[in-house]
């Protein structure tokens, strides 16, 4: 992409914390538009977490140009600013946020058809099973 990045399974993007009273302000300056808020220094950068993931899977999603992340060191600071880096890890953001069923055809033999079928099996629940031992993932709760 001309000008930025691919999207990768780990980013680290520099963000501007600002605060005021207890309650921090966080701008992400390399991405127009991210930004958020959180009472105290915790639930601050739990919340920068969430809004880089959004920002980022949804220029990822509308085929747009992930910007480059700044040099921590070129970043100027005003008052009582200070910069820390947030870490983006893409999977992990997709397992907790983009659990949405879709469907997939697939094409089995007849006779395992209706021995699955006089078994009762669930075929969508032993697809996500036999994916999950496949892709070496953790089981989730997410079944359908």
């Amino acid at each position: 992409m001309l000008g930025g990045i691919r999207m990768k399974e780990i980013l680290f993007y520099p963000a501007i914390f600002e605060e005021f009273d207890g309650e921090y302000t966080v701008i992400f300056p390399d991405l127009d538009g991210c930004l958020t808020q959180g009472s105290g220094l915790e639930e601050s950068y739990k919340m920068a977490f969430e809004v880089l993931g959004m920002t980022l899977t949804y220029l990822e999603e509308e085929n747009r140009e992930i910007p480059v992340p700044s040099n921590p060191k070129d970043i100027k600071l005003e008052g009582n600013q200070f910069v820390a880096i947030i870490e983006f890890k893409l999977q992990e953001y997709r397992k907790k946020y983009d659990s949405r069923a879709i469907s997939k055809n697939c094409t089995i033999p007849r006779w395992m058809n209706v021995m699955a079928l006089e078994k009762g099996l669930n075929f969508s629940q032993v697809l996500q099973e036999a994916l999950m031992l496949k892709l070496d993932a953790p089981q989730k709760q997410n079944r359908i």
